[in-house]
């Protein structure tokens, strides 16, 4: 065994700051959540009714980020978790992307029934609670920004870009909200706000598409960096050893570890092999298997 770190916590370098804005905004959001469901059946606007059934989802979807970045401080130091928690948030971004892809799908349905049988909708009042909610949903989706992402990981926080994609798919309904909204108070077209609504839906399933493509990735344990992989190789064959086996995985934002056998002629002990690793960003954990070439 030859592990960079001692203390097997591979948590992200902004966890903290990340898990006290997915706090605030999870309470940002519930503040706002009332008003867009009961401005939406008063006003009997599908897409404000959409708006607030997505941020409701998405309410659910910050609670559990928030909770899974507590959870993951609170055991990060457990000796029960072989390689840390630095996964939890990952299983929390699959879960809200399934809730994203199933919130879309519910808005698709609603909205397909309110184009086939149409509802007067009282536009003076829904469209400024629709540009209200517009301006809420940009507040928070400046607030969860990611941050940059970590050498060798170009995915960086899955949490947080789930949480992110939440509050970015409401703001692109609110403003598909406002456009048929909008249409529909000034020119008429009574089949703009559902339709604005079933626009919304296909943005949200292609949101969810994406997250659960890429923290199914990290869950199954998918090669993250053909880059860091092709780096490692080249620094461990480049005195004539050969590489046998090398397995990379991902353990939590901007860490990741390896298991790497290596066949060589004069084999030298694994602290050598990982001083040619040294320094190479994104690597936090090696095992190292060291293998005599006539009998490899």
């Amino acid at each position: 065994m030859d592990a960079f770190r001692g203390d097997r916590i591979y948590l992200g370098a902004d966890h903290a700051r990340n898990e006290r804005r997915t706090w605030l905004v999870a309470a940002i959001c519930l503040a706002t959540l009332a008003a867009q469901i009961t401005g939406g059946l008063a006003f009997h606007s599908m897409a404000l009714v959409a708006n607030g059934l997505h941020m409701a989802a998405h309410v659910a979807a910050l609670l559990v980020a928030a909770g899974a970045y507590a959870v993951a401080r609170t055991y990060a130091a457990d000796p029960r978790f072989s390689f840390g928690t630095g996964k939890l948030g990952y299983l929390a971004g699959f879960a809200n992307a399934a809730v994203l892809g199933v919130t879309a799908l519910l808005i698709a349905i609603e909205s397909v029934e309110r184009l086939l049988a149409p509802e007067d909708v009282a536009y003076d009042g829904a469209l400024p609670l629709a540009a209200v909610a517009l301006a809420v949903n940009l507040v928070c989706v400046w607030l969860l920004k990611p941050g940059q992402s970590h050498a060798h990981d170009r995915d960086g926080d899955l949490n947080l870009s789930a949480a992110h994609l939440h509050l970015a798919g409401d703001a692109a309904i609110s403003a598909l909200a406002i456009a048929g909204l909008a249409a529909g108070r000034y020119l008429g077209w009574s089949w703009t706000d559902p339709l604005a609504a079933l626009a919304g839906a296909a943005l949200l399933a292609h949101f969810a598409w994406r997250l659960l493509s890429r923290t199914g990735a990290v869950l199954l344990d998918v090669n993250p960096s053909p880059e860091l992989t092709a780096e490692i190789r080249g620094r461990l064959e480049g005195e004539g050893e050969r590489v046998l086996d090398l397995h990379l995985w991902r353990l939590g934002p901007g860490h990741h570890a390896a298991i790497i056998v290596i066949a060589a002629s004069d084999p030298q002990a694994p602290q050598a092999y990982r001083a040619r690793l040294a320094g190479l960003a994104g690597l936090s954990h090696v095992t190292v298997e060291v293998r005599d070439h006539t009998t490899a």
